[in-house]
């Protein structure tokens, strides 16, 4: 199997989604999103930013890696009564089947930078982008101090040395490597922007509940733990993710409210 359709369906990334639709949604609501507008939302997961993009009234087609998540997206779809909505399965890397110059805004909010082949991500967003259109990635920074960047970064200290050739899906968060991706896809450095953005998870309780459902439900972490758990150090990951997720909450002793930075990147395409 693909490793990366193995890792995240792995585990249930609906779990994780389900503390951050709150964010999803407000930036949906940032991009200027109407009637009419196509959209692709790649590595959608089950529609965090896809659903409220269709509420908007946009066309909207979701892809992912995962087909449990598909599946989870398709029923999320029916149960909200978006027929202007759909997901289907397939591989950012490779959008076949994908016509050119198809989509007015190709969103990918933490999903395409998890793909293999980061030069061959860039050139299919780009393709399939209608000229005037607009690319909008989130993506998280490596070595930054806030949540998801922490996580992945004591994760990789616990699990297996990554297999020759792996490119860290984190790079996509420094700005010099977007602008290369994107600029070997045609895109002139003049029509990329990048800025630091904010992104908030939410849970009605502790953070050591939300470090449970990471814990569970995230391929990253899962596999963390069950490398730790292999040699013996899964107390010493557990105290340290514990820690961090204790240390970040901004709620109260009784709810979780974890801002994490990341870089959004905006592709403005000729």
């Amino acid at each position: 199997m693909n490793p990366n359709k193995a890792l995240w369906e792995k585990g249930d990334f609906t779990r994780i989604a389900a503390t951050m639709r709150d964010s999803g949604r407000e930036l949906v609501d940032s991009l200027g999103i109407g009637p009419g507008v196509h959209v692709l939302d790649l590595g959608c997961g089950d529609g965090t930013t896809a659903l409220p993009a269709a509420e908007l009234g946009a066309h909207v087609l979701g892809v992912d890696i995962a087909e449990n998540l598909v599946a989870a997206g398709n029923a999320r779809a029916a149960a909200a009564g978006l027929g202007n909505l759909r997901f289907e399965q397939g591989d950012a890397s490779n959008l076949e089947g994908l016509a050119d110059a198809s989509f007015d805004l190709v969103v990918s909010i933490f999903g395409a930078m998890f793909a293999p082949r980061p030069h061959d991500v860039a050139r299919e967003m780009v393709r399939v982008t209608r000229p005037g259109g607009r690319i909008v990635m989130g993506n998280w920074i490596p070595g930054d101090p806030t949540l998801v960047a922490q996580i992945l970064k004591i994760s990789a200290a616990y699990a297996p040395p990554p297999p020759e050739g792996f490119i860290s899906p984190v790079t996509w968060g420094v700005p010099a490597n977007v602008h290369e991706r994107c600029g070997a896809a045609g895109i002139a450095a003049d029509r990329i922007e990048c800025a630091p953005t904010t992104y908030v998870f939410r849970h009605p309780g502790p953070p050591a509940e939300l470090l449970d459902i990471f814990r569970h439900y995230y391929g990253p972490t899962m596999n963390a733990y069950a490398a730790a758990e292999a040699d013996g150090r899964a107390e010493a990951l557990h105290a340290e993710l514990s820690a961090l997720f204790a240390a970040q909450n901004q709620g109260d002793a009784a709810s979780t409210l974890i801002p994490a930075t990341f870089l959004k990147v905006t592709v403005q395409k000729p």
